[in-house]
């Protein structure tokens, strides 16, 4: 916890209880522990938003290289449709030659 061991704690709430009181002390200690909370919360929400943005955007971006892919296979197809058909040769027959 923010690197302090338990000897600094103590010595850090024994001052604290010295300067605020034995009243309010626990007042004190219950909104700080709101507050932290508090912050907790909207640094989670905030992170969860970020990730929820770049999954979006991974989204985007796979959906647009899908549709590229889509088109190039579509126009593929209509060139090759679009290739006029060669004339078939038809045999030549014996009547048609004399």
């Amino acid at each position: 916890m923010f690197g302090i061991g338990m000897p600094e704690l103590i010595i850090i709430l024994v001052i604290a209880l010295i300067v605020i009181g034995p009243q309010k002390l626990p007042d004190i200690a219950r909104s700080l522990g709101k507050g932290l909370a508090e912050f907790k919360r909207a640094s989670d929400d905030f992170r969860q938003n970020l990730s929820d943005e770049a999954r979006a955007e991974e989204e985007k971006e796979r959906l647009a290289k899908e549709a590229a892919e889509k088109e190039q296979q579509l126009k593929e197809a209509d060139a090759a449709y679009a290739k006029p058909a060669e004339p078939k040769k038809e045999p030549v027959s014996e009547q048609t030659k004399a």
